[in-house]
């Protein structure tokens, strides 16, 4: 069976979520109304990352190629109201692997830090959560991971790996704890903190400056000062620097790596070499285990910045390097699917595929848009109520491209009361909020959106905040390193590579 689907909008302030575990559980208990064989089917489930609803075919485009997922919507279901949890990635994913929202298990944040950091940070999805991975290893199925996971890795130790995809129900895990990067790629802007980065390197000339001040003023005999005062800030501004650049300056090293089940395979990754080397390991799991029923989560690379793309496909698309990211993105799809196939597997096999939310419409290089298309929508189910939006930067634009990801609290927002309200089914855009003078339902579908948020926060138990700020920092001592730290460097893969 074919299921499609690229999910909900990048904006910040979509929240909802329809649990995919649901379907696949309903699948486990009743294969007969799916496949032909009437045991235990095959799970492949394909996620884009930062995908817009507009970037494929069976969506409206009909200027970027998409033959192979296409292919997939047309021979099966095409999913118009299946929303993601969050319009980032952490909280979004740990809904996704555990059908459940991200709050309920601390993987969401009311502060500048919605998702993981660094791979040697203490947050990530908590070791009691249930994830689909580990519902079917119950049930005798063998499952891997391979893609991204970004979800966490370590919670005390350097090899305790709580949050590692091993100890959240896969077998097998190959590829990016992390998340890609400009700065893996060592091109354009950094992603991570820019704004606090340029902070902390301003800091750092304030610091030079004064030391060099005091010390031509002491050497001119411009005015009188203590060596030791001058020696004091000069180390006090090297301890500085030497305490915000050994993270932030290093990011390429500390989140940019490869990994294989437990053991760093690349540190930093190979670039050039990394969209092969994933597809070769989902190939080669679809084949060791085409005896026995399997649960293969391919967790795309593609088409987040900075748009890694193998020579063959640039250049191809009428839309710059972010088309040609999503022509090899589709012809991925088509070499697993190629593997199902080859295998016998087609009928027998559940197949997936879907966004971890909207497009990113505030990436760029220069003027140009590295971002996906979101085309009209906004998300969101049939009735939507917006009590806060970003302020959009420029005004009217969907983004913020000043602050590089819209914010959901703090001066960033417009707090509305009563809410923004959208009828859906006549206004998917969203281009005409309701009013009480225009809607006759107006006060009763808000008074019953606001006994809902009261009846849903009555559910909630308090856990332990995995984005707070003390769970975000840099931790050297949990920091993945294949090496003695701080010398974190290998490739693993090269060797495989010359024994082959």
């Amino acid at each position: 069976m074919y299921l499609f689907h690229t999910r909900g909008s990048h904006e910040v302030y979509q929240r909802k979520q329809w649990s995919c575990l649901n379907i696949w559980l309903t699948l486990c208990l009743f294969p007969r109304t799916c496949v032909s064989n009437p045991s235990k089917p095959n799970f492949l489930l394909i996620l884009a990352d930062d995908l817009g609803i507009g970037d494929v075919g069976c969506y409206g485009n009909d200027t970027i190629r998409t033959p192979n997922i296409d292919g997939l919507a047309e021979e099966g279901v095409r999913l118009t109201q299946h929303i993601a949890a969050a319009a980032v990635c952490t909280p979004s994913r740990a809904a996704f692997l555990t059908g459940r929202y991200p709050i309920r298990s601390g993987m969401a944040s009311s502060t500048q830090r919605q998702v993981l950091f660094w791979n040697g940070c203490s947050g990530g999805l908590p070791p009691n959560e249930t994830t689909f991975a580990r519902i079917l290893r119950q049930r005798g199925y063998s499952t891997a991971l391979v893609g991204k996971w970004h979800m966490g890795v370590n919670c005390k130790s350097r090899r305790d790996h709580c949050h590692h995809p091993l100890n959240h129900g896969f077998d097998y895990f190959y590829g990016m704890p992390f998340t890609l990067l400009n700065e893996c790629q060592g091109t354009g802007d950094p992603e991570l903190a820019k704004s606090l980065q340029d902070t902390y390197w301003f800091y750092t000339q304030m610091i030079i400056l004064a030391v060099f001040t005091l010390l031509i003023g002491k050497l001119a005999n411009l005015f009188s000062v203590k060596w030791k005062i001058v020696i004091c800030l000069a180390i006090c501004g090297l301890l500085y620097f030497i305490s915000w650049f050994s993270s932030y300056g290093l990011t390429k090293y500390w989140n940019c790596i490869l990994m294989r089940n437990h053991d760093i395979t690349e540190q930093p990754m190979n670039l050039e070499k990394t969209t092969s080397n994933m597809l070769k390991e989902a190939v080669s799991f679809i084949e060791r285990n085409k005896h026995r029923p399997f649960l293969l989560f391919v967790s795309l690379l593609h088409v987040h910045t900075p748009l890694i793309t193998t020579e063959k496909f640039q250049g191809r698309s009428r839309h710059g390097l972010y088309g040609d990211n999503v022509e090899e993105m589709d012809w991925m799809v088509g070499r697993l699917l190629d593997a199902i196939d080859k295998e016998g597997l087609k009928n027998a096999t559940f197949i997936y595929f879907a966004s971890d939310h909207g497009g990113s419409l505030e990436a760029h290089r220069g003027n140009a848009q590295f971002g996906g298309w979101n085309g009209i929508y906004k998300g969101g189910t049939t009735w939507k109520a917006h009590y806060a939006t970003p302020v959009f930067q420029p005004e009217a634009s969907g983004g913020c491209f000043g602050r590089g990801i819209c914010p959901c609290f703090g001066d960033g927002v417009t707090h509305h009361d009563p809410p923004l309200l959208f009828d859906l089914s006549k206004d998917p855009s969203e281009a005409n909020p309701l009013s009480a003078d225009t809607e006759p339902l107006f006060d009763t579908v808000t008074r019953r959106m606001g006994e809902a948020v009261e009846e849903h926060r009555k559910t909630l138990t308090p856990v332990p905040q995995q984005l707070s700020p003390y769970n975000s920092i840099w931790k050297p001592w949990l920091q993945p390193c294949c090496g003695t730290f701080p010398f974190c460097w290998c490739d693993e893969e090269k060797k495989v590579d010359g024994i082959l």
